[in-house]
């Protein structure tokens, strides 16, 4: 296979200057100036059709501040890499070469960390960083912490990149380049948005996509609020253009002057686009108005033949260009070419001579030197090089093998739209076959997942879904739990019924990054199905843990009766397969859900069961866990000073292991402490640092539960203006989030804060809110203390009886949803507060049965409470009661 054409470079347009872009220069330039000035991060997004001049623009602004700033690129060109901007951006970082050895490459990169970080953090960050170019992984205490808990590994990554890139910001501003983010996947893209709207420090991001980037994220323009600008590039004006088509055709002049009718026929297809102008002078060259001519010294060169326009057949569009060029290839260079299609984006020298040899017979001695056909096949690929169909790449990730690319994706998508379904077929299973035997593959989860593809387009459907569970089990290991989730998807569905033991394993860790992702219904059906194959193959210590994860969806929708059952029947199957870990966490489990119905004294029993069973298995992160639940059971019991110390405990160990979903959630526990005992100020210095390390990492969840706690406390200590301004923050995040139970939470908050200031009004549409929102999660706990709420605010209106009323009925819903659901403690709070306004309230108060109903319903709560060992106003997982906070008549 060797091409006919002549040894001539096909016309590649030369670089012209850049004009008609000074606005966008000088906006990027004022950016920079405010990152330089303020030591803060600016955000610039440039959008844009293909050929625009995106690049252009950018690479001519980073040129002119080299010698300034310090500038690393990335792309996200490989749309199906999940994190491959930042792999580019690291690999530009550090001075790392596609392909390099992983051991050298992780060196590189410590030694470089270690002239940056603190050096506690630099093995976290040589993992983290790692994770992201698709090394294997090297474990540290961070990692070993976070191993179980997808979502909690995806927020300590941010925080690792977050602080590396803002320490590095230090030793001087910073440029990061981030393009093509229209193909970058939701993995990359929320690693970015967190950054964007977190990052500190003097550097400037400048993103760039076509315009389908702020199709799919509607709201990108918002990320990072004031400190953003979209810049919408657009066509260049006819004055600019022509001096642009002239500048490329130039070139080919030799001196003389571009003739007009070349320039205006090049501006009419281009309509303002530089990359179809550059584009033009290839479709001149194929239709001979560029064209060989040897100098009278017999050099041969490319020259200007501006009368053979009128008999050149040139294109109305660009997909009437593409169609051409196609057509002008000879059957050897389409064959190659279809072969790379079938490859993908990239491809390597290495596939083509696997291709080349289907159905031979290996000689009787394989002598390297005779075949020939490797050198025949590196020949082809420098011609389709120079032809401008591909361009080879610095570096590859199969050794022995030149790498190279398409130029352009809608030559490579015009191709492989005319190749026939055999073809494909067999040249996907050659590839396959190759590539499964190739050094590297199943390191990295974009290997394993194209090694998937061409199997399934080879019709390999059980091969193609078992490479699929593999390459998704490696995405989970590098916290890429939107790529995770795909290949866990189709790997399943190519299985089908078959190979049970994959699948088992592929959907217990399916369903763990569904629910992490927030997927309930999908993590439930996930469970299920490998209880069913679990029961099928008589594997009790499979069934447990589907059992477990079962009945942990069950306890975080509120369905604690039915959560009990699932835990309670893990706790069996675990036992009988003498699974000591599963026990112990199922023990744990068993006494949240003792704790989520108000039966402290079990809770505690259970917890301090799991901590020895934990102790004795050595896993500090499950001690810290078991510790801090402890601390709330304790807590509620009106266990304070012992609550205190399982929480403070609990807090060393996760600042150890670097828990920092962990360090945020003991804090918040340690800032309700104080705020029971009505030190305030100290709750609020305990929230304040729980949100920042919220924050430090992202964890929008947990800034929501935070800020909710600062502005309870605020109403709390008798400031419900301030409440009210931290409260509102929080309602906004938790409606962003989409999270109806937080957002629900939150309002019922804001309301109380709103009923302290007096506005019933306001008070009441946030109650009226939490109450339509509890009942849609069905969460009937929190619906019954909503309820509660709304009955206090009905009656601080005094509006006369059909308010007294209407206040009766809520607080009756309140008590038979609390008596149905067995939370006593939350039962016996209504019975206060309902007893308090049943003998405030002046149309009750001479009311004989009314007044002996109020002290019925006393005496029941003050059995409770002795009974649980507690007051009024200890604290439960629900929003302050009303008693613990003002009194209401």
């Amino acid at each position: 296979m060797e091409t006919e054409r002549p040894n001539v470079s096909a016309p590649r347009a030369p670089a012209c200057p850049l004009v008609g872009r000074d606005e966008e220069l000088s906006l990027l330039a004022e950016s920079l100036a405010a990152v330089e000035e303020r030591r803060d991060t600016r955000i610039v997004t440039i959008v844009g059709p293909a050929g625009i001049g995106k690049t252009r623009l950018v690479a001519e602004f980073v040129a002119s501040r080299k010698n300034e700033v310090r500038a690393f690129e990335g792309s996200a060109r490989d749309g199906s890499v999940s994190f491959s901007p930042f792999a580019r951006l690291i690999r530009s970082r550090f001075g790392l070469v596609r392909g390099m050895d992983p051991d050298e490459a992780r060196r590189a990169i410590r030694l470089q960390l270690e002239g940056v970080l603190e050096p506690r953090r630099v093995s976290d960050a040589v993992t983290f960083l790692g994770q992201l170019l698709g090394l294997t992984e090297e474990e540290s205490p961070l990692t070993r912490a976070v191993s179980d808990d997808p979502h909690e590994a995806e927020l300590v990554r941010r925080a690792v990149v977050k602080a590396f890139l803002e320490a590095d910001a230090q030793k001087g501003p910073l440029i990061l380049v981030l393009e093509d983010l229209h193909e970058a996947h939701e993995d990359a893209l929320s690693l970015l948005r967190y950054l964007l709207e977190y990052l500190t420090g003097p550097i400037l991001v400048i993103c760039t996509g076509r315009d389908d980037l702020v199709y799919r994220q509607e709201d990108w323009a918002r990320v990072g609020e004031r400190r953003h600008t979209l810049l919408s590039l657009g066509p260049l004006g006819d004055a600019d253009s022509a001096r642009v088509s002239s500048a490329m055709l130039a070139v080919f002049a030799f001196g003389g002057e571009v003739p007009a009718p070349l320039i205006e026929t090049a501006c009419a297809f281009a309509r303002g686009n530089p990359g179809l102008l550059a584009q033009m002078v290839e479709i001149y060259a194929a239709e001979g108005v560029i064209a060989e001519a040897t100098t009278e010294e017999g050099e041969t060169r490319l020259v200007l033949h501006p009368e053979r326009l009128r008999a050149a057949r040139l294109p109305a569009t660009v997909e009437d260009a593409v169609e051409a060029r196609v057509a002008s290839l000879d059957e050897e260079e389409r064959t190659v070419l279809e072969q790379a299609a079938a490859m993908g984006a990239v491809f390597w020298s290495g596939a083509f001579v696997a291709l080349a040899r289907t159905g031979l017979e290996a000689p009787d001695l394989w002598v390297e030197e005779e075949t020939g056909d490797v050198a025949r096949i590196g020949r082809m690929l420098d011609g389709l090089c120079k032809n401008g169909w591909i361009v080879r790449r610095a570096g590859t990730i199969f050794p022995g093998s030149v790498e190279y690319a398409w130029a352009r994706s809608e030559e490579r998508e015009a191709i492989a739209s005319e190749t026939s379904t055999d073809a494909k077929s067999l040249s996907n299973r050659v590839i396959a076959d190759w590539m499964e035997h190739q050094p590297g593959v199943r390191t990295s989860e974009e290997r394993i997942a194209s090694l998937a593809r061409h199997r399934e387009q080879a019709g390999e459907s059980i091969q193609a879904g078992l490479a699929y569970l593999e390459a998704a089990a490696v995405a989970r290991r590098r916290y890429a739990n939107g790529k995770s989730c795909e290949y866990y998807q189709r790997g399943l569905e190519l299985l089908g019924d078959s190979h049970d033991g994959a699948r088992i394993d592929a959907l217990h860790a399916y369903g763990d990054v569904l629910q992490s992702m927030g997927y309930i219904d999908d993590a439930m059906a996930a469970f299920r199905g490998m209880l069913t194959l679990a029961y099928r193959l008589d594997m009790k210590k499979k069934g447990g843990a589907a059992h477990n994860r079962i009945g942990r969806l069950f306890r975080d929708m509120g369905s604690l009766d039915e959560g009990e059952r699932h835990l309670t029947t893990a706790m069996s199957l675990f036992e009988a397969s003498g699974d000591e870990r599963g026990v112990a966490s199922t023990i744990d489990d068993l006494g949240k859900i003792a704790w989520l119905k108000g039966e402290y004294e079990s809770a505690l029993t259970s917890f301090r069961d799991g901590l020895t069973r934990r102790q004795k298995l050595g896993d500090r992160r499950s001690i810290a866990l078991s510790l801090n639940n402890v601390g709330l059971a304790l807590q509620d019991s009106g266990q304070f000073k012992e609550a205190l110390e399982a929480f403070e405990q609990s807090l060393a160990i996760r600042r150890e292991v670097g828990d920092l979903v962990g360090v945020v959630t003991t804090l918040n526990n340690l800032g309700t402490i104080a705020e029971e005992r009505r030190n305030f100020q100290k709750a609020l210095v305990m929230f304040e640092e729980a949100l920042e390390v919220a924050q430090q990492i992202g964890d929008r969840n947990k800034i929501a539960l935070v800020l909710t706690n600062i502005g309870t406390t605020y109403y709390r200590s008798g400031e419900p203006e301030k409440a009210i301004g931290v409260l509102v923050r929080a309602e906004g995040l938790c409606d962003e989030l989409g999270d109806r139970l937080k957002l629900a939470e939150t309002l019922r908050a804001l309301g109380k804060a709103y009923l302290m200031q007096g506005d019933l009004g306001k008070a009441r549409d946030c109650i009226g809110r939490a109450v339509d929102l509890f009942a849609s999660v069905r969460s009937k706990v929190h619906l019954a203390a909503a309820l509660r709420t709304l009955g206090e605010i009905t009656a601080a209106g005094g509006w006369g009886h059909a308010h007294t009323t209407s206040a009766r009925e809520y607080f009756d819903r309140a008590v038979a949803i609390f008596e149905q659901s067995g939370n006593e403690v939350e039962l016996a709070r209504t019975f206060k507060t309902y007893a308090r306004f049943l003998r405030k309230n002046p149309e009750l108060a001479g009311n004989e049965e009314v007044q002996k109903e109020a002290s019925t319903m006393d005496a029941r709560a003050d059995a409770i409470f002795g009974r649980l060992q507690m007051t009024s106003a200890s604290k439960s997982e629900l929003p302050p009661s009303p008693e613990a906070e003002i009194e209401v008549g």
